[in-house]
């Protein structure tokens, strides 16, 4: 196949998880013998922390302007077999006029942000990525997020065919490595800041961190502010690449993973910072959310921090019982959510998107 996106970023890793997803998924489809062809509106905020130049495998398309490099994208779209829009891609709604309503490639809706989509629509706000006519024109929705209520939801915006694309992880970048000195941690916390994840950071992080002030505790991510509750036993690194991620997790005894409160309310919405960890080898503590269990089993490859005591307890077990724990959550991790996973799923859900289109096209005189 080829398949032509539009997305978000794939060049920059800074300040959101889109690029690490996409970085893993289109290497791993292009492994498959897929092409790739990404356009990503070159904007000064990734610019200045790019930490990918070229698609290896495909090709990246950096453009300033929609005006730039329509003719391009779409002389693309008539060659591809699949054309994805995704979200927060800041020319979705151009893109998606593009693509919808003509006879050529399957025009696909990946929502990689699906409850935050789902909260600004409940209450009444746009989304800048989502036109007026909804998803009716696209023969496939793709959701980062699972669960019973999905399928009604989309629904509502004139979709049809709804298929859950979970988080993932390339294990060629995430795998255990030798733990470094300077990320060190008792308990470490990998994320962008986002307030309506505050209230669990404070009540998982912060807390434990003020009450043991004997361990060391470590945040990476951007965009925290400078009144963040910090503590003298609390380190920060500004931004981490993603070659730097398994070096981090591989030196922290429990890393805590904590889900933005619009995905934890709507449930089955594993991030991709849970699977990465787990295949670095990295005891995972995570606070609950519906539909977790499917993804990881609590008490036996992940722990669930209700509250700050459950991470204290959880910072008093045994090295070798939380050893066990990050093996099995490793191995499943690797056999069901990994990148290379994905991307045979992701082409059979374009191929099956596409033969249904085929049976429902009308029949020629």
């Amino acid at each position: 196949m080829k398949i032509v996106i539009f997305g978000l970023t794939i060049s920059s890793s800074w300040g959101n998880g889109h690029a690490t997803l996409w970085r893993g998924l289109c290497k791993h489809l292009t492994r498959l013998g897929h092409g790739i062809v990404f356009y990503e509106r070159n904007v000064p905020y990734y610019a200045g922390a790019r930490d990918l130049f070229e698609l290896p495998g495909g090709r990246l398309e950096l453009f300033a302007s929609w005006h730039d490099i329509r003719d391009r994208a779409y002389a693309d779209v008539l060659a591809a077999d699949a054309a994805i829009v995704t979200s927060y891609c800041p020319d979705a709604i151009a893109a998606t006029e593009l693509i919808v309503g003509r006879d050529h490639a399957l025009p696909v809706f990946y929502d990689l942000d699906t409850p935050i989509t789902l909260a600004h629509l409940r209450s009444g706000e746009s989304v800048p990525y989502i036109g007026t006519s909804g998803l009716a024109g696209f023969k496939l929705v793709l959701s980062f997020t699972g669960g019973p209520r999905i399928l009604e939801e989309f629904r509502g915006l004139g979709a049809e065919n709804v298929r859950p694309l979970y988080g993932h992880v390339d294990a060629d970048v995430h795998h255990p490595v030798a733990p470094q000195p300077h990320y060190r941690a008792a308990l470490s916390y990998l994320g962008t800041y986002s307030k309506d994840r505050q209230r669990a950071l404070e009540n998982l992080f912060v807390a434990p961190a003020h009450e043991r002030q004997d361990l060391r505790f470590l945040i990476a991510g951007a965009q925290y502010p400078d009144d963040f509750p910090w503590s003298p036993n609390v380190y920060f690194v500004r931004h981490l690449p993603p070659s730097e991620h398994a070096p981090f997790f591989a030196s922290s005894r429990l890393t805590l993973n904590v889900t933005r409160s619009a995905m934890a309310e709507m449930g089955w919405c594993p991030s991709g910072r849970l699977f990465e960890a787990a295949a670095c080898g990295a005891p995972l503590i995570s606070d609950a959310w519906a539909g977790l269990e499917e993804f990881l089993t609590p008490n036996q490859e992940i722990l669930l921090g209700h509250t700050s005591d459950g991470v204290l307890a959880a910072l008093e077990m045994d090295d070798s019982e939380l050893q066990r724990i990050a093996r099995r959550a490793q191995e499943r991790v690797l056999e069901q959510h990994s990148s290379e996973r994905r991307a045979h799923e992701l082409i059979a859900l374009l191929e099956q998107a596409a033969a249904n289109n085929r049976r429902t096209q009308p029949m020629e005189a």
